[in-house]
C-alpha cells in the first residue's frame, strides 16, 4: 500500500526534525553562544530560535512559539538582544550546529551518541543531500508560517552541513507554523496543548517544567479539556479526545506534505536514504522524552 502524502510527511518530519533539534541539544551550540557572549540557557533557545525575526520583545516570541508559559519567554527576550544582537546569534547558532554535525557524522564522540555504530557520512552525502531538501524548501508556501518565512529569508549558507542544518529548519519551522494553525482552528491553548500530549504518551515532567507553566495553570488547562470532553476525570484521553487528537495531528501533516508532493519521487526516495543515517546520528543525540515528540526515524514505516 503506498503513502498517503500526509504519510509521507510525517515520515519525512522524523529525517529532518533530529537535525534541526541538535541546536538545542549538543554541547556544541551552546558553547558557540556562551562564546559569542550569549549567557544563559533559555536565552540561548529564545534569542536562537527567534532571531531570524530580529530584536523582537516577547509577545511575538509568545505567539511563535505557542507552547511556553509567556512569563518563562519574558526572563529571556529583550534581554537576550542585550548581550547578542540577532544577526550575531544567527552566527553563532550556525557555527554550533556546524560544530555538532561534523562530530555526529564523522561516527567520533562519545557512544551514546548513536554515532559510534554507523559509518561516516561523507561531505559529497552532505551536499546532496542540502541540495535535495533546499529544492524542497523552494517548493514551499509560506503564506501564515512566520517563523518558516523567516528562516527561509536568510542567505543560505554556503558550507554544506551549514546548508543542510538551515534547510531542515526552515521545513521543521514551516511544519511548527501549521500545527500552531492546527491548534488554534480546534481553539486549543497552548498550555493545554501540552497538558493533552501529556495525557497521550509525554510525561508531565518532559513538559511542564521545560515549557514555564505553573501547576495552577496546568490543572486549569486539564480541567479545560475535561469540560471539553477530551479528557475524562481522571485525564486519561476520551474516545472523543483521541479523536480530535488524531484530526489535528492529520491536519499537521497534510499542511506539511506540499514540497514532498512538488518533488520528484525518485528525488524524495534519493533524500529519504541520504537523511536516514544522517537523522539516525542525530537522534541518538537527543535526551531520552525529546519535548517535540519526535518518534526514532526507524519507527514510521514507509507504508504505515
Amino acid at each position: 500500500m503506498s503513502e498517503s502524502p500526509a504519510q509521507l510527511a510525517r515520515r519525512m518530519w522524523t529525517l529532518f526534525e533530529p537535525v534541526h533539534e541538535i541546536t538545542y541539544f549538543s554541547p556544541e551550540a551552546r558553547a558557540a553562544y556562551e562564546a559569542a557572549g550569549l549567557r544563559g540557557g533559555w536565552r540561548s533557545y529564545f534569542a536562537g530560535r527567534s532571531a531570524p525575526l530580529g530584536p523582537v520583545p516577547a509577545a511575538p516570541v509568545v505567539a511563535a512559539f505557542y507552547g511556553f508559559a509567556p512569563g518563562l519567554v519574558a526572563k529571556a527576550i529583550p534581554s537576550a538582544w542585550q548581550q547578542l544582537p540577532p544577526e550575531q546569534v544567527l552566527q553563532a547558532r550556525l557555527a554550533g550546529v556546524v560544530a555538532a554535525l561534523s562530530r555526529l557524522l564523522n561516527g567520533a564522540g562519545p557512544e551514546v551518541d548513536g554515532a559510534a555504530d554507523q559509518a561516516p557520512v561523507t561531505q559529497d552525502q552532505v551536499a546532496e543531500a542540502a541540495e535535495l531538501l533546499e529544492a524542497a524548501v523552494d517548493r514551499l508556501d509560506l503564506a501564515g508560517r512566520v517563523l518558516g518565512a523567516a528562516n527561509a529569508a536568510l542567505p543560505r549558507p554556503s558550507e554544506p552541513l551549514a546548508r543542510l542544518w538551515h534547510a531542515t529548519t526552515v521545513l521543521r519551522e514551516h511544519r511548527g507554523d501549521g500545527h500552531n494553525a492546527a491548534l488554534v482552528a480546534a481553539q486549543v491553548g497552548g498550555c493545554e496543548s501540552l497538558a493533552w500530549r501529556a495525557a497521550f504518551d509525554m510525561p508531565r515532567e518532559a513538559l511542564q517544567p521545560y515549557r514555564g507553566w505553573s501547576d495552577e495553570e496546568w490543572h486549569a488547562a486539564e480541567q479545560r479539556l475535561v469540560e471539553r470532553g477530551w479528557l475524562d476525570r481522571d485525564r486519561r484521553p476520551t474516545p472523543a479526545g483521541v479523536q480530535e487528537y488524531g484530526e489535528i495531528e492529520l491536519s499537521t501533516d497534510r499542511s506539511a506534505a506540499q514540497p514532498w508532493q512538488a518533488l520528484d519521487p525518485a528525488a524524495v526516495g534519493r533524500l529519504q536514504e541520504l537523511l536516514a543515517p544522517i537523522a539516525t546520528a542525530c537522534y541518538g543525540a537527543l535526551p531520552p522524552a525529546v519535548p517535540t515528540g519526535l518518534p526514532d526515524p526507524g519507527t514510521v514505516s514507509a507504508t504505515a
